[in-house]
């Protein structure tokens, strides 16, 4: 009976720790727009005054959120994987790249929804996995460098996402600097070579880059890939 009771407890415990995403993505969504400008984080002045940041890393390991809500699940780990990439540079801050910190994405481990999981894990394994048809997470996620997409100064949210992952698509495949035309040739960032199968599930590259292109792209166009720019996407 004792073990019965001490049981009941604990599941009575554990729920009453789980959170929604929703305190979550609101307090991330202030957070990114009082320290995120023109795609730039500002580091120092996190790293001079970090509560809120604090807040969110705490707040985060207590959400809980199924796939069954595809919507909440996926904004809380959007929103989780850039708050947490933000937070392990502030944490090693001055830095010149993410790269400069060892096993930043595929080695340390982030206490984050229940889980020790690393950045890579977030995106590889609770993002792409689940949803392998959606590509468009690769221009939500920052990965800190300025070759990413750059960060937006909100939280994405349930309600907004698809129109915001949306946007963000359309922005970064109108870009001339991400997406480099010269007559009939391409240069596409190193994005879409490291995760070409996401990007051609229904077509080429430039198939998938035309659906969100202004101006379209030649069919036949020569693709290659620049090199990606790891520097750190600090207002400095």
């Amino acid at each position: 009976m004792k073990r019965l009771i001490i049981a009941a407890i604990l599941i009575v415990t554990t729920v009453s720790f789980a959170q929604s995403p929703d305190t979550f993505i609101k307090k991330a969504d202030a957070f990114f727009k009082a320290n995120v400008s023109n795609g730039l984080v500002n580091y120092k002045g996190i790293k001079n005054n970090p509560a809120q940041l604090e807040e969110l890393i705490t707040l985060g390991k207590e959400v809980r959120v199924a796939t069954s809500s595809p919507k909440s699940y996926q904004a809380f780990w959007i929103n989780a994987y850039n708050v947490h990439v933000i937070n392990a540079i502030v944490a090693n801050y001055p830095t010149k790249s993410p790269l400069d910190i060892k096993g930043f994405f595929d080695k340390t481990k982030r206490n984050v929804g229940g889980k020790e999981i690393t950045l890579n894990d977030i995106e590889n394994k609770i993002l792409r996995a689940k949803f392998p048809t959606e590509a468009r997470f690769h221009f939500a996620l920052v990965c800190a460098g300025l070759g990413c997409p750059p960060i937006i100064s909100e939280a994405y949210a349930p309600n907004s996402l698809e129109a915001q992952l949306q946007r963000q698509t359309v922005i970064a495949l109108n870009n001339p600097t991400f997406i480099r035309v010269k007559g009939n040739k391409v240069q596409l960032s190193q994005i879409f070579e490291w995760y070409k199968g996401d990007f051609t599930q229904e077509g080429s590259e430039i198939d998938y880059i035309n659906n969100y292109r202004k101006e379209a792209l030649p069919v036949k166009s020569k693709v290659s890939y620049y090199n990606y720019n790891w520097a750190l996407n600090d207002t400095k």
